[in-house]
């Protein structure tokens, strides 16, 4: 199956230093804005540069190479840099980035995961190559939460019952963002729930797999949807497309705030698809899947 989103996802390639060519999915940006001049804003993280009004609205803009730990952008090197406007994780953030590269068609399935030994804790969700040179997918997720490190929610309130009928379901969650899956753990664990959780599509697929063979079959999959391999598309219809599989009440959760993406999501099978990050409906929407499952 070709998937949907590479029907519609190219990468955006920028430049954060002199030699490292960095990128992220195009389905998240806004607008490229040429720099103009910021407001500061008091009190703020120290790698958001000020604010710019975009279309009626005043957003952040944060000094993308500051907040991975590059050199900051200096004044004089402000004339060629831009602003990359993205809508991400219910929020619409501007990046101050040193130059704009160029926009390129991509496989998501040649996106590789960062290798164990660029740490836990780094800002990348992938790694290609284009014309032989190294490309690095930052973690949009994990770089907002260090930017704006959210209060933990309260805790997601259900009933008995419900919390004895989400036990009784396997859930899987899929998703390569490290403070996603956190997040969708935090979640469950605060209802005192288990589930299983993998950082990419075709480890998921082999886990359902297994899991139809001896007898415990995957209830409940969360996937995320922009994933290097096998993306949360492709997994949802790798699981439709398998008489084995296809009873997994299926929610896709994605960063990005588009329409676009619900509709891809049921083209592909998908009973639901959610935005990042709301608890209270990720517990609602398993809910609704376990009473179908259990139905």
């Amino acid at each position: 199956m070709k998937s949907k989103a590479n029907q519609s996802q190219g990468l955006l390639l920028f430049h954060l230093s002199a030699r490292q060519m960095f990128a992220m999915g195009t389905l998240k940006i806004r607008e490229l804005i040429p720099y103009k001049p910021l407001n500061h804003l008091p009190k703020s993280h120290s790698a958001i540069k000020g604010t710019v009004t975009f279309r009626g609205h005043t957003i952040p803009v944060i000094d993308m190479a500051a907040a991975i730990g590059y050199r900051s952008i200096t004044e004089e090197e402000l004339t060629n840099s831009y602003i990359i406007v993205t809508d991400c994780q219910r929020m619409v953030i501007g990046f101050l980035v040193r130059g704009i590269d160029k926009i390129i068609e991509c496989n998501w399935r040649d996106i590789e995961s960062p290798p164990s030994s660029v740490g836990h804790h780094a800002l990348l969700t992938g790694v290609t190559r284009y014309n032989d040179q190294l490309i690095q997918l930052l973690d949009l997720e994990l770089l907002m939460a260090k930017i704006f490190p959210q209060q933990h929610a309260s805790l997601v309130s259900v009933t008995d019952v419900q919390r004895e009928k989400l036990r009784t379901m396997r859930i899987l969650l899929v998703d390569d963002s490290s403070v996603a899956r956190k997040q969708l753990g935090d979640a469950l664990d605060s209802l005192n729930i288990s589930y299983d959780v993998t950082s990419n599509g075709k480890t998921a697929l082999d886990i359902m797999e297994q899991g139809a063979l001896d007898g415990k079959p995957v209830n409940l999959l969360v996937s995320d949807i922009e994933m290097p391999g096998l993306d949360g598309y492709e997994l949802a219809f790798e699981v439709r497309d398998n008489p084995a599989l296809d009873k997994a009440y299926i929610i896709l959760h994605t960063s990005l705030s588009s329409e676009i993406s619900v509709g891809q999501a049921h083209q592909v099978g998908a009973n639901e698809a959610l935005t990042k990050f709301d608890a209270h409906e990720l517990v609602q929407a398993m809910l609704r899947g376990a009473n179908k499952v259990s139905g």
